[in-house]
């Protein structure tokens, strides 16, 4: 426990407190610090009175003191840190013997007390008479006397007699002072408790008494008070020692006893002068020793009596300029030598109370300045200046130009320590020939200031010039690299001249020529009313063509055209040079004459006597200057474009103003034809045209060409509500760039894209309206800009094409906007478009194609073109689409499923199309097209799209072929003349001409055949046919001149029909010549033949006999349109087929024939399947291990999905029961066959095939188990036949998830429950019965061990049965296997 010191004892130097000498370590800190901060504050104010190295030995001495202290400190800090324990110890001992000390003393004490002392000890006896006296009176009356008389003082004044002395002893001093003789300075005199205070002078203060009432007594000196101060050196000090008053004060004294008030009053009177002139000699020397050493001197210093100063050194004048302060009676006064006017105002500034030599000095030279200044005044008058003399510092202001800003005038002002005078323009800083000026000033040379002043004023005009354009597009400069001959025109302006450079324009250059207006004379400035002033100045201007150009060009003109672009040129010459008139460009056609009288902005005439306002205006701004460059910037680039457009033909009325003159416009007055435009449309569009105007307007703070051009109305109505009236506005706008010639190209280019489209319409309207109305239904125009032509088609006319005439392809151009309120399925015929338009240019037979084609076209959109992964059955990780649309010409589109198939859409018109295998030649089916596969079935697939009575002409047709035939000539097929009376012939019908009939170029009246003949070969089914080559279709017949084929059982006309009617009125009519269809153009890797040699089999075999039908080609399937977008369309699965997303029928189609055909490709890859046979829809393969045979085939109703059947072996009849068949066949056809079609995924199950015969019991338990699942299951079973993408890394994604090796099978469940889905890889050894997981050693996965540990355990409990234990492990983990609790949780999508 630690000690407590008892209350009230005082610890002694062996006690446990403090030893004596001792103190607390803070404290003692706190009184270095305190130290430290005391000697800092004293040398802060007593070193500045020192000299530099008594201040250095004191800040030695400080540092080295305070730096002593603070090492001591520091080694008590240390030591202190160190002796904290030995302390603590010495202090607990010493107040345990100090407590000792205490108890042994107390009972010594008591001892001692009860020994000796109470055995004495006796009560006195009381003294009742003074106990009575103090207690009853409070006083005590026998003290003895003496102590009265000797030590209490006397009772002084009361208050009272206090007042009553001090208002008779004021009484008195003011008897005194009206007798006495007192100075007339005397101020503020006061008389208050018997003293009489005043000053005098303003230099110091007395207070007097009397010492009585006797008229003879002297005054008595009471105090002095010295009023003289030194604001500026003084440091708020006394300039009087306490001692030296004192001793002023005896002197003051004496003289009042000797000489009465008056002396005394002199005496003081001579000690504040002397002080006076003390001081301000010592301001003076302080003046030169800081600041004025050059300038100001000390000549003469007499105490007491003068001092002489001499300033302004520099001038070197013959008296010099001095300064004299001396006493003059009994007050200072000042001279000036020379002699200066108004210098009592400068003794005014010599305060007695405080006298300051700096500012009497600035005062002496204030005045002396204006002096000066007055007399330069009168010297600018007479140079025709107007100048004022004003301001501290004095400054003479001059306004060189008239009018002028008070930034802009000159100012002249004297130095005020050197005398020299300084000249400097506010507004400009860097104003040149400044010293020049202020030199010849001050030696007052009129020629040179007269000079000097006409230089300066055309530099402020510049100066103007420049504010003036700082807004505008223009830059000024004062000199420029020209190249010219001593003889130019340039030489004879006025050397005074500026630059203006324009922005826009840089071959232009405005020279503007300043000249000095006489007395009398005009001149052209922003005033006019001061125009005969000798401070005018007039300007003129003259605009000059330049161009960039070399030394040498400048000497040979004409080397300047052969000089190389890479030559620097630097420098310009000058080939124009015109004077401008400046009152013709202010003053246009619309601008107001001026009218004596009138006000601005009143149409009345104001009176005589009424004041005319007067319109104020920027001194700086020059209007005459600004309305020059605004006109030359506005009119320039219409001169270089109006040059441009005459060289090129076109006719214009020039430049004119506009709309009261706040706009300039070119009106053109002809255009030329442009170049292929028929002269029929060319006048029309002219007899429409009512104006063209070309102006500069302002887009987007740019400044551009805007061409309008106005029509008469539309050549055709239109609903769109803005074309109805009668004047049409088209607007054409360029940039505006330093070639005009390219912008008159431009403006060109565009009125003959206006005369090209206007054509194709003119054509368009030339035919009749009968007939316009009957082969345009359905097709209208919407819109037609003189630009643009909009073409509305569809429902409601609701999908739109746009045509253009593009001037740098020099054709038209066919836009199918994807934005607008229908569907437009026209960008993939996009270049074919073109290219029908620019073949044909027929805004009719345009119309007709697409209309025809837009609803195959949409339908066909239908179908999905986004890329899949693992769709090929290889390249499972490169994405495929789905189906790639590719048109072979605008009634030919190619489709491709997968990369494998190719089916050719014909588009036949009347809402037909026609359909074919695009991977058969159109004329032989021998041979087939590279990279694409036969499409089995497929015309058995689509007859279930064709009407009832196209199947009726389908089965006509196969019993009768056509005839032989060779092959087509380049001109196209040749038949022979019609049976029929010919047509009547108009000028937009096409011509019938009749071929003579020739053995090699004959062709019966029947069509091609639209079956499929068999294949000699694979025995495949006959595919469809597709295009505008071959293939017919249904009895529906086109228009007459529609581009279309005019019946589907007709041959194919050509894809790019002639302008007029390409077909006449008679349907399959055979005398018109047609191209070959082969002549359109195709892809390379899709070509229709196979080259010369191909054709010249296939003509041979034609011609020996058309055995295998090779006749009949690849003749197309005839559809609907309907029919066709049913099969394009997404649909739910037809009846019969398993439950799927909604797909097209024509995506199910194909994506079962190439599951088939995959299918015959792994059998015919693996060993342990033998294929049986196979047919157009089905393949039958057996395997011998299992025991089965089984046949795949296509639905027999829809053949929309793929089905399997099972069929036993006759040996192995009994191994197999019905429901394990049916388990198999509906496995097949819910979890292999379906969307989304995987190849590796049926190659899994086909691998499943290949296990052992004592496993295959145990996988078809899997796929029951997989279609239904088992009921006290707490997972749920998934046969995954394809790798996933979540799943283990053992196989790569998308590859089968079945595999054989040797005696193991390799093979993937995924199993479920609620959010919960485990991939696991299971391996099944044959040979030891085992089941594991096969897992990555690089890759350890909770989960999966688990499961493995679930295996052995299995493993453990059922050896020696002997049977097959892959189905029973797969059911124990359905049933038993709960996922460890510190085994975070795979999840893994769905398997697809």
């Amino acid at each position: 426990m630690v000690p407590v010191a008892i209350e009230g004892c005082n610890q002694g130097t062996e006690g446990g407190g403090p030893r004596s000498g001792s103190i607390s370590l803070g404290l003692l800190i706190d009184f270095i610090v305190q130290r430290t901060y005391d000697e800092l504050t004293v040398l802060a104010e007593l070193l500045p009175r020192k000299t530099d190295m008594e201040r250095k030995i004191e800040i030695y001495k400080f540092s080295a003191r305070t730096r002593q202290l603070f090492v001591r400190l520091l080694a008590l800090v240390k030591w202190a840190s160190s002796a904290t324990k030995v302390d603590r110890s010495a202090h607990i001992m010493a107040f345990l013997d100090k407590q000792a000390l205490l108890f042994v003393e107390t009972a010594d004490v008591l001892a001692r007390v009860a020994r000796e002392t109470l055995v004495h000890a006796r009560l006195p006896t009381f003294h009742m008479a003074a106990a009575v006296e103090v207690l009853t009176l409070g006083t005590y009356s026998r003290l003895p006397a003496v102590i009265r008389e000797r030590l209490v003082p006397p009772p002084s004044l009361t208050p009272g007699e206090r007042r009553t002395t001090l208002r008779a002893l004021a009484h008195v001093v003011r008897q005194r002072l009206t007798t006495a003789s007192l100075p007339s300075d005397i101020r503020n005199l006061k008389v208050e408790n018997g003293r009489a205070t005043f000053s005098v002078g303003q230099e110091f203060s007395v207070s007097l008494t009397v010492m009585g009432d006797t008229p003879n007594l002297p005054w008595r000196l009471l105090d002095i008070a010295i009023l003289i101060q030194d604001n500026e050196t003084g440091e708020g000090k006394s300039l009087v020692h306490s001692s030296q008053l004192n001793w002023l004060r005896g002197v003051a004294q004496a003289r009042l006893a000797a000489a009465g008030l008056g002396g005394a009053l002199t005496a003081l009177r001579y000690f504040c002068r002397s002080l006076s002139l003390e001081l301000l000699y010592t301001q003076t020397l302080r003046l030169c020793r800081d600041r004025l050493a050059r300038h100001l001197q000390v000549d003469r210093y007499i105490p007491g009596q003068k001092l002489q100063v001499s300033y302004w050194r520099e001038l070197g004048c013959e008296l010099g300029y001095r300064l004299i302060v001396g006493a003059e009676a009994d007050s200072l006064c000042v001279w000036h030598v020379p002699a200066l006017a108004g210098g009592e105002r400068v003794a005014s500034a010599l305060t007695p109370h405080a006298p300051s030599m700096e500012r009497l000095l600035a005062h002496t030279v204030h005045v002396r300045s204006r002096q000066r200044l007055n007399d330069l005044k009168v010297l600018l008058n007479d140079l025709g200046v107007e100048c004022s003399v004003g301001g501290w510092p004095c400054v003479l202001a001059c306004s060189v130009v008239w009018p002028c800003l008070r930034a802009e005038q000159l100012l002249v002002s004297v130095g005020a320590h050197g005398g020299r005078l300084r000249a400097r323009v506010p507004a400009y800083p860097a104003t040149p020939r400044m010293p020049e000026l202020a030199n010849a000033l001050t030696i007052a040379d009129r020629t040179l200031v007269r000079n000097l002043l006409t230089h300066l004023r055309f530099w402020l005009v510049a100066r103007r010039c420049e504010k003036t354009l700082q807004h505008l597009p223009a830059s000024v400069c004062e000199h420029l690299p020209f190249l010219h001959g001593p003889d130019h025109p340039l030489n004879k302006l006025s050397p005074d001249r500026l630059y203006v450079t324009l922005h826009r324009h840089t071959d232009h250059i405005l020279v503007v020529e300043m000249k000095e207006v006489a007395a009398g004379g005009t001149a052209t400035t922003s005033s006019s009313s001061n125009s005969g002033s000798a401070c005018s100045v007039a300007l003129a201007f003259h605009l000059a063509g330049a161009r960039r150009c070399t030394p040498d060009e400048c000497e040979d003109e004409v080397s300047a055209s052969s000089a190389t672009p890479a030559t620097s040129r630097a420098f310009l010459r000058l080939h124009s040079l015109v004077e401008l008139d400046t009152f013709t460009l202010t003053h246009g056609p619309f601008t107001p004459l001026d009218t004596l009288g009138m006000q601005p902005g009143k149409r009345k005439l104001s009176a005589a006597n009424n004041r005319n306002v007067r319109v104020r205006q920027p001194a700086y701004f020059l209007p005459e200057l600004a309305h020059v460059v605004a006109a030359a910037d506005e009119r320039v680039p219409f001169v270089n474009i109006a040059q441009e457009l005459a060289a090129r033909g076109v006719t214009h009325g020039g430049v004119q103003a506009e709309w009261s003159g706040s706009a300039l416009g070119m009106r053109i007055v002809a255009l030329p034809r442009p170049e292929g435009a028929g002269e029929g449309a060319a006048a029309a569009l002219r007899a429409r045209l009512l104006a063209a105007t070309v102006r500069l307007t302002t887009k987007n703070q740019a400044r551009v060409w805007t061409a309008e051009i106005v029509f008469h109305g539309s050549p055709v109505p239109t609903p769109n509500p803005k074309e109805q009236g009668e004047r049409r506005c088209v607007y054409l706008q360029y940039e505006l760039g330093t070639d005009a010639g390219r912008t008159a190209d431009a403006f060109l280019a565009d009125w003959a894209a206006i005369v090209h489209l206007h054509t194709l319409l003119y054509d368009f309207m030339l035919r009749p309206s009968q007939e316009r109305e009957s082969l345009w239904q359905g097709v209208c125009i919407r819109s037609y800009t003189y630009r643009s032509l909009v073409l509305g088609f569809g429902p409601a006319q609701r999908a739109t094409a746009v045509l253009q005439w593009s001037a740098a392809a020099q054709r038209y151009t066919v836009a199918t906007p994807a934005h607008q309120p229908a569907a437009n399925a026209h960008h993939l015929l996009h270049h074919h478009l073109d290219h029908y338009l620019n073949w044909h240019k027929d805004l009719m037979s345009l119309g007709v194609v697409l209309r025809e084609t837009y609803a195959p076209l949409l339908a066909l959109g239908r179908l999905p073109a986004l890329p899949q992964l693992g769709l090929h059955h290889v390249r499972t990780l490169m994405p495929t689409p789905t189906f790639t649309l590719l048109a072979h010409s605008w009634r030919k589109i190619r489709i491709i499923y997968a990369g494998a198939y190719s089916i050719e859409v014909g588009i036949r018109g009347g809402n037909m199309v026609t359909i074919r295998d695009g991977s058969y030649s159109k004329f032989d089916r021998s041979p087939v097209v590279d990279e694409f596969a036969p499409a089995h079935g497929l015309k058995t697939f689509l007859s279930r799209y064709v009407d009832d009575n196209i199947s009726a002409r389908l089965l006509a047709e196969d019993d009768n072929p056509p005839s032989p035939m060779s092959p087509m000539p380049p001109g196209g097929l040749r038949f022979n003349a019609p049976l029929t009376p010919p047509q009547p012939h108009t000028p937009h019908s096409a011509p019938v001409t009749p071929h003579p009939a020739s053995p090699a170029h004959q062709m019966g009246g029947g069509s091609f055949n639209l079956t499929s003949p068999p294949g000699a070969a694979s025995g495949a089914g006959g595919g469809g046919a597709a295009g505008g080559a071959g293939g017919g279709g249904a009895g529906v017949s086109a228009s007459p001149a529609s581009p279309l084929a005019p019946s589907p059982l007709a041959p194919v006309a050509s894809p790019h029909p002639p302008p007029t009617s390409p077909f006449t009125t008679w349907p399959a009519s055979p005398s018109l010549p047609r191209p070959s269809p082969g002549h359109h153009p195709s892809p390379r890797h899709h070509m229709e033949h196979k080259g010369p040699q191909a054709s010249s089999s296939t003509s041979s075999r034609g011609m020996g006999g058309l055995s295998g039908r090779s006749w009949g080609g690849t003749p197309g399937t005839p559809l609907a349109v309907s029919k066709l977008e049913a099969l394009c369309s997404p649909a739910e699965p037809p009846p019969g087929a398993p439950p799927g997303p909604p797909l097209a029928p024509l995506q199910r189609f194909l994506a079962c024939v190439y599951m088939k055909r995959a299918l015959q490709r792994f059998v015919h890859q693996e060993d342990y399947l033998t294929m049986v046979s196979t047919d157009a829809t089905s393949l039958t393969f057996r395997c011998d291990t299992a025991g089965l045979a089984a046949r795949v085939a296509l639905h027999p109703q829809h053949m929309q999905s793929l089905h399997l059947q099972l069929t036993p072996l006759a040996d192995v009849k009994d191994n197999w029961s019905a429901d394990d068949l049916q388990v198999m066949e509906k496995f097949f056809e819910q979890r292999v066959a379906i969307a989304p079609y995987r190849a590796t995924a049926l190659q899994g199950w086909a691998r499943a095939w290949g296990a052992p015969a004592a496993a295959l019991p145990s996988l078809v338990a899997l796929m029951r188990a997989d279609l239904a699942p088992i009921a006290p299951a707490l997972w749920t079973l998934h046969w995954v036949l394809r790798i996933p993408p979540a799943g283990p890394l053992i196989v790569p994604a998308g590859q089968p998830a079945v595999l054989l090796a040797k005696h193991k099978i390799l093979f993937f469940i995924c199993l479920t429950r609620g959010e919960t889905q485990l991939v696991l890889p299971l391996v099944y050894d044959v040979q030891s019965n085992a089941m594991q997981i096969a897992e990555r050693r690089d890759a350890q996965q909770p989960h999966l061990n688990a499961v493995n540990l679930q295996l052995k355990r299995f493993a453990e409990f059922n050896q020696g049965h002997g049977e097959c234990i892959l189905w029973p492990a797969v059911r124990d983990l359905l049933i038993n296997f709960t996922l460890p609790q510190e085994a975070p949780q795979a999840p893994a999508p769905p398997p697809t």
